[in-house]
């Protein structure tokens, strides 16, 4: 079974299997993916992988209405935590976005509406045939991160963005050759079919 050559520790495979490039729209793992990609900056999603679950108990269940009122102690208290990345602004950063994050939601009624729109509501369907092709950013995720960081939003910049978007389904990236990419490709038709 051939899969995206990034995908190589049992962990890895798992995510890459199950949930990398599957479209998401519940605002609960939207947010969850914008506080794991915030941390991801400038380390391998690996090492994230394997923190996942800390990260989980860490922020709350990934609930942005519990993360908004983590007070500066609380703060404090994670950035001993050697279960996460203890790094003091990518820590504030998740604290700073569940605030803007519920603010999408009341101004907008949802952080899916919100998000999906930088692909115009559907998954771009990219063909690629080897990892040299995959970007590190694009125009659409340039549009995402100067929207988001207008709105508040901090470790959101155009590289962040377009991993996110590859996570949460907004973009195909796995490549052609990859048993996913015809499986994703099938799945957002059957989607989009019942509509």
């Amino acid at each position: 079974m051939q899969r995206c050559p990034w995908a190589r520790s049992p962990l890895d495979i798992e995510y890459h299997d199950r949930e990398w490039g599957v479209p998401v729209h519940d605002d609960h793992t939207l947010f969850e993916f914008l506080i794991l990609e915030g941390a991801q900056a400038g380390l391998s999603w690996s090492t994230i992988l394997n923190k996942r679950d800390n990260y989980r108990r860490a922020f709350a269940e990934f609930d942005p209405a519990r993360v908004a009122r983590f007070t500066p102690a609380r703060v404090e208290r994670l950035l001993a935590d050697p279960g996460i990345v203890r790094n003091r602004l990518k820590v504030a950063s998740a604290v700073t976005n569940a605030r803007a994050f519920l603010e999408v939601q009341r101004e907008l009624g949802s952080f899916d509406g919100y998000i999906w729109q930088f692909v115009n509501g559907s998954p771009i369907a990219n063909r690629r045939r080897s990892s040299a092709e995959v970007p590190a950013r694009t125009p659409e995720a340039e549009a995402m991160s100067k929207d988001l960081l207008k709105r508040g939003f901090k470790f959101v910049g155009p590289t962040i963005c377009y991993a996110y978007m590859q996570a949460v389904g907004m973009v195909n990236d796995h490549l052609v050759s990859c048993f996913r990419h015809g499986e994703v490709a099938k799945a957002v038709a059957k989607a989009t079919r019942r509509r």
